[in-house]
């Protein structure tokens, strides 16, 4: 078959088509557009802004009704055992709350209820043949009434990791930490005391809120003395120039603060009521108000390391750890939002949560003015930058959606520099030593572009740590290529601002686009950046950043691909749990992560290289079984149709419309991913199916 390939489409070799024709255009505006962490978009406002410059409206009562039914306005519940045992009980401890526990403490009747443990396979027991997962025992193991769910032959992978599952008897994996008294039917936990003193440090979260932080955040009662005097000296400084600040054309100007209402730090009120001197008192207010001079701040060497970009949802922990073992160097937490920090919003400090193999980690930060983002950086400096849980701060100024941008937040703050050096300045000093970075798009609109107006002064007058610009403004999303023939005249004007006051040069971050070795060496040579931050070619091809420490392009194998599945797999239940709202939640996240992955077209089936992050992927055939699995729906549906090999009807149903976990056009291999209780089989491979059954 020779065919003719239209622009824009991706070179798959003739061998490998099925048809000319192009999949759907996928809408990585739609990755973007909520600030919801579970994935879901606000079901009451519809976004009408085609042209990038904002607006929405409220649904009609006849749209409303059209987005009910399956698998619209999805929500992303917690999935819980049908008897839920309590937590301390399942530890093997004394519950204080006795039979008033809101929990079942009849151990008997919970496992009579629990399903059957999970098997979850090694990944060297991949294969690229069917049935994919070799060596695994299907037998199931005779078990007493009482304990029919263990199985002996499962694996934990938190319990493989650290010595020890944390979640004791309500494990899915509980066969592999457990043993069964054969006389009274008793079930023991196993604990490895030797792996758990190795792995103490390396495999324990950092980054941990306790409660008594956050009751003094929901009370306002925590103590921010930076903060305090820093909104004071703004109050003060603003009185004086008359309230001439430059604001923002767009929603969220500064609200005045009135200085009389700022809550009094301990020391001061301590102070006040005991009648303490003056003098002392001064001197104890002014010890905490003394800024650290640039020089004092600590460096950031970051020359020719990779930058996983900050991304919402998809760049939880699990796939950022996943990405540094596969060469990433600096990892940054999803956006988080100022307010709900402040607000003491326990999902909001959850992304935070950094594993010890993040080397240099961060947070980013989203908000509209000092009141909020100082005070929120001055909470997370100290609670966990003493303990060096966190290695810099991000600000967010490069957000294009809507429900950020009206707020004021994000890509807004292009469009106000003095508010933003405000921001920035005041952030600095909340943080000591630890380093404030920013990330911008080149500007709002088309044709009015201000980051090299930007950039220079953040460098040279803000004390900002790096500097990171996505190639595009906020009206292009992600409909233009990016514009590395800017980035590198900001990056210019930037060294020439440095030069002409005598600084030391900060480490600056270009980013667009970047989906090979080649484009990042490419660009990092052509522009002078730093590095490039790797946002959706990381989403697509995790192992992009083997390929730039490597200098190469990697034409993986599918079996490859599976495997690198499973680790994430394997780390999404070690943070996640490994209870049924643990395997749950894993799935989910499991599905946005192969919503994108399934993109991805093998280079050993492309004419010719490099590829191309925004080529349209035609209907093309994989090299082997397996890799047929990671092929979207669009294409199965032409392999059905030319296979003797179909689906059974319960996973056809499912192909590309049922998969409720999933936002985009899904890839086949999803289909067994998400297998749940239905006990059917893909093309005789069964095995598939357990790696998160």
């Amino acid at each position: 078959m020779n065919t003719t390939l239209p622009p824009g489409t991706a070179p798959v070799k003739q061998q490998f088509l099925l048809s000319s024709a192009v999949l759907p255009l996928v809408d990585d505006d739609a990755a973007e557009g909520s600030t919801s962490h579970n994935g879901a978009a606000r079901a009451d406002v519809v976004d009408t802004d085609t042209r990038g410059t904002g607006g929405r409206k409220k649904w009609t009562k006849a749209q409303k009704k059209e987005k009910r039914g399956a698998n619209k306005g999805r929500k992303f519940g917690k999935v819980h055992d049908q008897l839920e045992l309590c937590w301390r009980i399942a530890n093997g401890k004394v519950c204080e709350h006795g039979d008033e526990c809101r929990f079942t403490h009849d151990v008997a009747a919970y496992f009579a209820a629990k399903p059957k443990d999970i098997r979850f396979p090694s990944i060297t027991n991949i294969s690229d043949v069917p049935p994919f997962i070799v060596g695994m025992d299907m037998e199931e193991e005779d078990s007493s009434a009482s304990c029919e769910s263990l199985d002996h032959h499962t694996t934990c992978p938190s319990f493989t990791e650290s010595g020890i599952c944390r979640l004791g008897l309500k494990c899915r994996f509980l066969g592999a930490h457990a043993k069964r008294d054969v006389v009274t039917g008793a079930i023991t936990l196993l604990e490895d005391e030797e792996k758990r003193a190795q792995t103490a440090l390396s495999a324990t979260e950092l980054n941990f809120v306790n409660a008594e932080t956050l009751k003094l955040l929901r009370s306002k009662k925590y103590p921010r003395p930076i903060t305090d005097s820093y909104l004071k000296e703004l109050e003060a400084a603003k009185g004086d120039s008359n309230g001439q600040e430059e604001h923002a054309d767009v929603g969220g100007d500064e609200v005045p603060i009135d200085a009389s209402n700022i809550p009094l730090s301990p020391t001061e009120l301590v102070a006040k009521r005991t009648g303490a001197s003056d003098s002392t008192s001064s001197a104890q207010a002014d010890t905490p108000d003394v800024p650290l001079r640039l020089q004092e701040k600590r460096k950031l060497n970051w020359s020719g390391k990779s930058y996983l970009a900050p991304l919402t949802t998809v760049g939880n922990l699990p796939f950022r750890r996943l990405c540094v073992t596969l060469g990433a160097d600096i990892t940054c937490g999803e956006m988080g939002l100022a307010t709900s920090f402040l607000t003491a919003s326990a999902s909001e400090f959850s992304l935070v949560r950094r594993h010890p193999s993040e080397s240099m980690f961060g947070i980013q930060l989203a908000g509209n003015k000092p009141s909020t983002l100082v005070p929120a950086t001055e909470v997370l400096g100290r609670e966990f930058g003493d303990a060096g849980g966190i290695d810099f701060v991000d600000v967010n100024c490069g957000c294009p959606i809507d429900l950020v941008f009206k707020t004021g937040s994000g890509s807004a703050l292009l469009d106000a520099p003095a508010k933003l050096g405000k921001i920035v300045s005041g952030m600095s000093r909340a943080l000591g030593e630890i380093p404030v970075t920013i990330k911008l798009r080149t500007g709002i609109k088309d044709g009015r572009n201000n980051a090299h107006k930007i950039m220079p002064r953040a460098a040279t007058e803000w004390g900002i740590g790096c500097i990171t610009l996505h190639g595009r403004t906020r009206q292009q999303r992600y409909t233009k290529l990016a514009d590395w023939e800017y980035i590198k005249q900001c990056v210019d004007a930037v060294r020439a601002r440095e030069a002409d006051e005598g600084l030391s040069p900060i480490p600056i971050f270009g980013g667009g686009d970047c989906f090979s070795s080649h484009d990042y060496w490419t660009n990092v040579s052509s522009t002078g950046v730093d590095g490039v931050m790797i946002g959706r070619g990381a989403l697509i091809k995790p192992w992009i950043f083997t390929e730039v420490k490597e200098h190469r392009e990697w034409d993986i194998s599918s079996r490859e691909r599976l495997q690198l599945i499973g680790k994430f797999a394997e780390f999404g239940l070690s943070h996640f749990g490994t209870d049924t709202t643990g395997v749950n939640t894993t799935r989910r996240f499991l599905c946005e992560a192969l919503s994108f992955q399934y993109r991805y077209v093998p280079i050993g089936l492309l004419e010719h290289l490099p590829a191309k992050i925004n080529d349209r992927a035609p209907a093309f055939k994989g090299r082997d079984e397996l890799g047929m699995c990671f092929i979207d729906c669009e294409n199965s549906k032409l392999m059905f149709a030319t296979s003797r090999n179909t689906p059974c009807q319960s996973e056809q149903s499912r192909l590309g419309q049922n998969i409720g976990d999933v936002p985009r056009p899904c890839a086949r291999v999803m289909v067994v991913y998400t297998e749940t209780q239905e006990q059917c089989t893909w093309r005789g491979e069964p095995g598939l199916r357990y790696l998160l059954r």
